[in-house]
């Protein structure tokens, strides 16, 4: 249903939310998300044009986050690089349909827009502090580690990369 724009820019911005307000430099952000540096280039690009990153060049730049995770929508992330497309009139170009949606094409664009909404009222900082066994972006188990012999405690949240 995404496209892997969307897939990278959502991985990149969940990244750098997980390091805010730390800059980072593209291929660190390309090694922890698994995202190809020169696609990933291109992504952040459309994210700073958005102005959803920012970047500063020389020693100790990098790639930041604008705003804060707090404040920061999925919804806002997706748009920047590959918009939701609502059904606004006929796919098919039917002239007696016009802006009347038959059934099929307005339970499609009902679904859209509760994706849309969904993904308006979710912030960066809710999906890292959502509690789940998996850490986004990272291999290493939330549980305790092979090693550990039970008396230190759990992180809550490992960072990643």
């Amino acid at each position: 249903m995404f496209s892997q724009t969307v897939e990278y820019a959502l991985r990149a911005v969940a990244h750098l939310a997980d390091r805010a307000p730390e800059a980072r430099t593209t291929e660190q952000i390309a090694l922890v998300t698994k995202v190809p540096a020169p696609y990933l280039s291109k992504v952040l690009q459309g994210l700073k044009r958005a102005g959803i990153v920012r970047s500063q060049r020389g020693i100790g730049g990098g790639i930041a986050l604008e705003k804060r995770p707090e404040e920061l929508t999925i919804l806002e992330v997706v748009n920047a690089v590959d918009p939701i497309r609502r059904i606004r009139t006929c796919p098919l170009g039917l002239a007696a349909h016009g802006r009347h949606l038959c059934p099929l094409h307005r339970r499609l664009d009902d679904a859209l827009a509760g994706v849309e909404d969904a993904f308006a009222r979710t912030t960066l900082a809710e999906i890292l502090a959502e509690p789940s066994p998996s850490v986004p972006l990272c291999d290493v188990p939330a549980g305790p580690s092979p090693e550990d012999d039970g008396g230190g405690e759990e992180p809550a949240r490992r960072r990643s990369g």
